[in-house]
């Protein structure tokens, strides 16, 4: 089962995948670094520039940029108590009092070092449950795989918290989206209003650019982040190596964070903001001094840290195998594999072996590189990116989106088509839709209409075939669950908790 994971790894440590997984390390310090900006953003933007490169490359890109953005958010958590990306809220809490302390590069090196670990152990814990997960689901037919489809929809809208009927609707416009273009079967043309560069569908990329892109460089533009009291100027840097021996005592600390990340990373819809959440308060329970907590102690960053790193990898566990992602950074991940003619599912490790364990390979380097290049540099050189001018980077940010996209077919119109897109993330965005749903409704939306129509072929169009084996009954069991569980729980919670009031 694990042969094939030995056999991607000397492809793997070739030169210019090794770098490029270092670059995108390198490249996702600096984008988690920057208020405003987030992994999500950054790959998104990358994808359209990645069309001509090998796979694995592109792939050690994405990979790289995921590990450094999780950990480049404390840099401004702790120097300005503003969190990078939103997995580094509860990094703020002991982070930026230990900065007002003259300790901000100790926090650092802190975090860096719990980062790594805990995308080590995400790593690992893809590397260990992923490959027997895939042989199960290889067992799939079309009904069963359109029911997993059917269950990551329904995951994403009924688990990712907030408003269900927002997530809904979210769901349903990516859906409507991925049915946009020329019928596969019959050849009809569905929804293109007389576009002839509709007939081809929506390219993945454009979406994931004009949703994910494009929004946060408004809001950068719309109100420049202000740092003049940044504590960059006085970091308290000490060589990691001898911070090193201090950090020790934090070990139950990274072992609990870890698995708390790896769990909520396989939920569909959860995330490293949950996880961070989680690991933190455990953490202070357990601690033996939890008054110190919030005023400046280095294990509540090493919680949130460690945590918040440990739902990476671990959040491709469901989307490689099943093709549900665990989070928003995963679901566009996801497009990168489809613009590389890689279909996350079941048949994803049985066609393209060495590209899916060379990926894990990749996760697991990138984040033993976060360790170098994060605790040599970030504690000094990544603090200055707080002086950046934001105007500027906003700009630059969008020429590479105009160019990018432009680049995949040469045309304008994917460039409308995009701020078309950018328009409507930025409205989702403000009206606190979700989009995660949308991007997995354009991923799943094609692929559960395909194997149910094949299904229904197969079974002469008798319905009762999407019921016909256990499989298919156990994963519709599980939708109804992830559907109405959530409902029944709060009603039966509800009424206990009125009762004991009562």
């Amino acid at each position: 089962m694990y042969s094939d994971l030995l056999h991607a790894l000397p492809q793997v440590l070739g030169l210019t995948n090794f770098l490029a997984v270092t670059i995108g390390v390198i490249a996702g310090i600096v984008v988690g670094a920057l208020p405003g900006l987030s992994a999500t953003m950054a790959i998104s933007v990358l994808v359209p520039f990645t069309f001509g490169l090998d796979p694995l490359v592109a792939l050690g890109l994405m990979a790289g940029i995921y590990n450094g953005a999780m950990y480049g958010g404390a840099i401004p958590a702790v120097l300005l108590r503003i969190p990078g990306t939103p997995a580094a809220v509860a990094t703020t809490f002991d982070g930026y009092p230990m900065a007002q302390q003259g300790q901000g590069g100790y926090a650092l090196q802190v975090a860096v070092v719990s980062s790594s670990i805990g995308g080590i152990a995400s790593a690992f814990a893809l590397m260990l449950l992923a490959p027997p997960l895939s042989k199960v689901t290889l067992l799939f037919g079309p009904a069963e795989v359109f029911w997993i489809a059917v269950f990551g929809l329904c995951s994403i809208i009924f688990l990712l918290g907030g408003n269900v009927v927002k997530g809904l609707i979210s769901a349903c416009f990516g859906v409507f989206v991925s049915v946009i273009g020329s019928d596969p079967i019959f050849g009809n043309d569905r929804y293109t209003f007389g576009y002839l560069e509709l007939l081809d569908g929506i390219n993945i990329v454009i979406l994931l650019v004009g949703l994910y892109a494009l929004p946060p460089v408004i809001d950068l533009l719309e109100a420049p982040l202000k740092t003049e009291n940044a504590a960059s100027d006085n970091l308290g840097t000490e060589p990691i190596w001898r911070t090193l021996p201090r950090m020790m005592r934090f070990w139950k600390t990274w072992i609990r964070g870890s698995l708390i990340g790896i769990w909520i990373g396989i939920l569909p819809g959860a995330g490293g903001s949950m996880a961070a959440f989680m690991s933190y308060n455990e953490a202070r329970r357990a601690s033996k001094t939890p008054d110190t907590w919030g005023k400046g102690e280095a294990e509540g960053v090493a919680a949130s840290e460690v945590a918040n790193n440990a739902d990476t990898a671990s959040a491709l566990i469901p989307a490689l195998t099943l093709g549900i992602p665990g989070t928003a950074v995963a679901a566009v991940m996801l497009g990168g594999l489809l613009i590389h003619g890689l279909q996350p599912g079941p048949m994803l490790f049985r066609d393209n072996p060495d590209v899916v364990f060379g990926f894990m390979w990749q996760f697991l380097f990138g984040a033993i590189l976060l360790l170098f290049l994060g605790g040599s540099l970030a504690t000094n050189s990544f603090a200055k990116l707080l002086k950046l001018p934001r105007p500027l980077l906003g700009s630059i940010i969008i020429v590479l989106m105009l160019i990018g996209v432009y680049s995949i077919h040469g045309r304008m119109f994917d460039v409308y088509l995009m701020l078309g897109f950018g328009a409507v993330g930025y409205l989702m965005d403000k009206l606190k839709f979700p989009l995660p749903p949308v991007v997995l409704g354009l991923i799943l939306g094609a692929f559960a209409e395909e194997n149910l129509r094949l299904a229904l072929r197969i079974g002469r169009g008798d319905r009762s075939g999407l019921l016909a084996n256990h499989t298919s009954q156990v994963l519709v069991a599980m939708t109804l669950a992830v559907v109405f569980g959530p409902g029944l729980k709060r009603r039966f919670w509800g009424n206990r908790n009125s009762g004991a009031q009562g």
